[in-house]
């Protein structure tokens, strides 16, 4: 069996990036930048107001407050969009208004507040600083800088940044299409009969779920039963997305057909079995360039598995710098048992008490409860080698529910 750290860069060598297409700013939200974005333009493209105000030379007004105020006589006004287009003379001031240009000859701007108005003049009661309240030409970007970088992923304020510098259209990299197959005679699905043994297949939703939460466009397989024959025809039909994801018959039961067809079908086996406790039977190979991923059918331990292997790969593929999920340090509250010797991914609720973050399990570590997955904020790293764990014990916890990305590498 593999560490799961080694089998994680296992995956992470087979998985390529995939190619860029060209998409309207606002449909590129969430997805990474395949180009560099140089601004083609000054922003602020002139000298414009940050305040409701007076433009002014800052010569007039120097030492200016309640005592000893500064008059000067009101010529026009500069409202947004409309500047005033005489040049501003000593003893002068012109009205302006937020993001109105500052007129030729003016290089302050006196908030409205600290001025009085007295007909065709302004008593200016306040000496701002020189220069104040001005946002100058240039001053955030300048014509020919770098403002992203191939990589960086499009949030609301890149798409406003990208409309500011006049890209309506930038070039991202592509979103990967997961083929997802469910295995098993037991399984029947939302909408078919159902009857004592059977089960509801909920990995086909869960998986597609996830594939769709990391960015990536899942495509149903349907449900294969028990059978070489119908395992080989969905397998191949799957070959026509980026990335195959089956769940269940990867063990080492009778009616565990899955590796085998999978291989027969033409995967290059990389690893089988993985030192995690959920998610030993694990499969990763490659079909060409494609990865493919086996994964185990209990719902909590598919899911899991995910997690650890098919997300970072996903988002590899996807042009993104950072794969895994943020960590944190927390208090265990409980004694935690763990019955093997392999790494096990405990699922925790997390908790804050006076100031001290504390992670107790979700209860039940079943890898069929689905509802420990609902209650879980996040999984609990926890290596044989450091057992036992007791209560006030330091330990690693992998966020779930957060798709802040802290850390590139590996958390093993």
């Amino acid at each position: 069996m593999l560490p799961i750290g080694e089998a994680q860069q296992k995956v992470l060598e087979e998985i390529p990036v995939l190619g860029r297409e060209r998409l309207f700013i606002l449909e590129a939200l969430g997805r990474v930048l395949a180009q560099d974005v140089e601004a083609v333009r000054d922003v602020p493209s002139a000298d414009n107001s940050a305040m409701d105000g007076y433009s002014v030379k800052y010569s007039d007004i120097v030492g200016a407050n309640s005592s000893n105020p500064v008059r000067l006589k009101i010529i026009g006004e500069s409202p947004a969009g409309k500047p005033y287009p005489g040049l501003l003379e000593q003893g002068q001031a012109v009205r302006i208004m937020t993001g109105g240009l500052i007129p030729k000859g003016a290089d302050t701007v006196i908030m409205l507040e600290d001025t009085e108005r007295e007909g065709d003049f302004v008593i200016c009661l306040n000496d701002p600083g020189a220069r104040a309240h001005v946002r100058f030409k240039a001053e955030y970007v300048r014509t020919g800088e770098s403002v992203f970088r191939r990589g960086d992923v499009i949030r609301p304020p890149e798409v406003g940044m990208l409309a500011t510098l006049g890209h309506a259209y930038v070039y991202v990299y592509q979103r990967p299409v997961v083929a997802i197959l469910s295995t098993g005679d037991e399984l029947v699905d939302l909408d078919e009969p159902f009857s004592e043994g059977k089960v509801i297949c909920s990995n086909t939703y869960s998986l597609a779920a996830q594939v769709l939460d990391c960015g990536a466009i899942p495509l149903s397989l349907g449900i294969a039963s028990d059978n070489i024959d119908d395992l080989r025809s969905r397998l191949r039909d799957g070959l026509r997305a980026d990335v195959i994801l089956t769940s269940g018959g990867v063990s080492v039961g009778k009616y565990d057909l899955v590796k085998d067809t999978l291989t027969e079908v033409g995967m290059k086996v990389k690893f089988w079995k993985v030192a995690m406790k959920p998610g030993k039977p694990l499969v990763f190979g490659t079909i060409g360039a494609k990865p493919v991923f086996g994964l185990p059918g209990n719902p909590t331990s598919a899911m899991i598995s995910f997690e650890q292997f098919v997300r970072p790969a996903l988002l590899k593929m996807m042009g993104r710098k950072h794969l895994f999920r943020p960590l944190m340090e927390a208090q265990l509250a409980e004694d935690v048992k763990i019955s093997s010797g392999r790494l096990h991914l405990v699922r925790c609720k997390l908790f804050e008490k006076d100031g001290v973050k504390f992670a107790v399990s979700t209860g039940t570590q079943s890898s069929a409860s689905l509802r420990s997955m609902v209650m879980a904020d996040g999984l609990m790293i926890l290596p044989a080698e450091k057992a036992p764990f007791r209560a006030g014990d330091k330990v690693r916890v992998q966020f779930l529910h957060t798709d802040i990305p802290l850390r590139s590498e590996s958390h093993y």
